[in-house]
């Protein structure tokens, strides 16, 4: 087994919950802006919006529309998409969600538990995300991830997105890290998977839901506690 020194993880989806914190978010402004009144459910409106927004993001991921687009135009297309109008979409509704969301503190199991392993077994850890830098340091104070790690890498802050192999490259530089002493931790076969494999890194695919997948992984998990069996 090789011995690694430098452990990469992702934020939203890994150690963050998402979609736990989406869900809690959506259901305030669902009631905040009374939009039952539209005849529609707190539910169909979290599972359209959620449809929407990985898709936006997805693109957004391609290179193919900007942060500006993805957050401008997610809410009013859940709308649309409810058989509604885009001016029924409230219009504070996208500030709102994005300055409520990252407040939110919901975390995978075992989270700290790992984290305080890792640290105490002298990993050094770090952060590789593609979310916006703004929100993704509020997310992290707010929840209490923020003195894990040594080194926060955004986007945002490299100009490449996973998985262009330079994000992880620029990573490497800013840690002093080699690839084979390095490990990445995510949910995302293509983002943090394939995208640490052409870097040369090896990988750990978080799968707790365990999706069927044909991907080669270096290991994959379900649950965050299972990363000491490999460290």
């Amino acid at each position: 087994m090789k011995t690694y020194r430098h452990l990469f993880f992702d934020l939203d989806h890994t150690l963050w919950d998402f979609e736990a914190n989406a869900d809690e978010t959506l259901r305030h402004l669902f009631t905040q802006h009374e939009l039952s009144r539209h005849g529609i459910t707190a539910e169909d409106f979290i599972r359209v919006y959620s449809d929407i927004n990985h898709g936006l993001w997805r693109l957004y991921q391609g290179g193919k529309i900007t942060q500006q687009q993805l957050r401008v135009t997610r809410f009013p297309r859940t709308f649309v998409k409810l058989g509604l109008q885009e001016t029924d979409s409230p219009e504070a509704i996208s500030a709102q969600f994005t300055e409520i969301l990252p407040q939110k503190t919901a975390v995978f199991p075992y989270t700290y538990e790992v984290l305080d392993y890792l640290r105490d077994k002298g990993y050094a850890l770090h952060l590789i995300t593609n979310g916006f830098k703004d929100i993704q340091y509020v997310k992290l104070n707010s929840s209490r991830l923020t003195d894990y790690f040594q080194e926060i890498v955004t986007s945002e802050c490299c100009g490449h997105l996973k998985p262009d192999a330079r994000i992880f490259q620029h990573a490497l530089e800013r840690t002093g890290a080699t690839p084979v002493e390095s490990l990445m931790i995510g949910d995302n076969l293509e983002c943090d998977v394939l995208g640490a494999f052409n870097a040369g890194i090896d990988q750990v695919y978080f799968n707790p839901d365990k999706r069927r997948h044909f991907a080669q992984t270096t290991y994959e998990i379900s649950c965050l506690s299972e990363l000491k069996s490999i460290l």
